[in-house]
């Protein structure tokens, strides 16, 4: 699935598909993050601008705007828990830019709201890495065939990224064996 310019080809339907899982991911930990900040409302937004993209909405600003309130969010959390659910609810609303180039970091894109998804739900769970095992594996079970299709057409994940990075890479090999 690459064109002869070596760009990898991306449905606007691949994209939105992309983007349900990173939201869904996302709004699994967003408690996390509205219990420490019952006020703060960036990364809520984000998940919500990358719902209504997954579901029809236009790819645009609002992605965008929500997408680095969220990051500013994930700074300003205090707790690492906290700053987990917001760069999830961050990667949600990034899941929609996408790049159809063959880079292992575009893989970030695709996981990226799941790995901090598990990785906030194994802080809250005092460091448990059982817990972010088995919320990656709920993952690779929610994960629908037209995701899994676009993430083959990428390079395994990157190397680095601490725990976070390797709950990304675990994601990533249990859905590249997947089917």
């Amino acid at each position: 699935m690459v064109n002869e310019t070596g760009e990898i080809i991306l449905s606007r339907q691949d994209l939105r598909e992309v983007t349900s899982y990173a939201a869904e991911s996302a709004q699994e930990v967003l408690e996390i993050f509205e219990r420490a900040h019952p006020a703060d409302s960036r990364p809520r937004d984000a998940i919500n601008a990358a719902w209504t993209f997954a579901r029809g909405g236009e790819r645009g600003r609002l992605l965008r705007d929500t997408g680095w309130a969220a990051h500013k969010a994930a700074r300003d959390a205090g707790t690492a828990a906290a700053g987990d659910a917001a760069r999830a609810a961050m990667c949600a609303a990034s899941a929609a830019y996408l790049h159809p180039l063959a880079d292992a970091h575009q893989v970030k894109h695709i996981l990226g709201a799941t790995a901090h998804a598990a990785r906030a739900a194994e802080l809250t769970a005092g460091n448990d890495r059982d817990v972010g095992a088995d919320h990656i594996e709920q993952a690779r079970r929610r994960a629908a065939p037209v995701l899994v299709d676009v993430l083959r057409r990428y390079p395994a994940a990157p190397s680095g990224g601490g725990r976070v990075g390797e709950l990304l890479r675990d994601l990533d090999a249990a859905l590249r064996s997947r089917f």
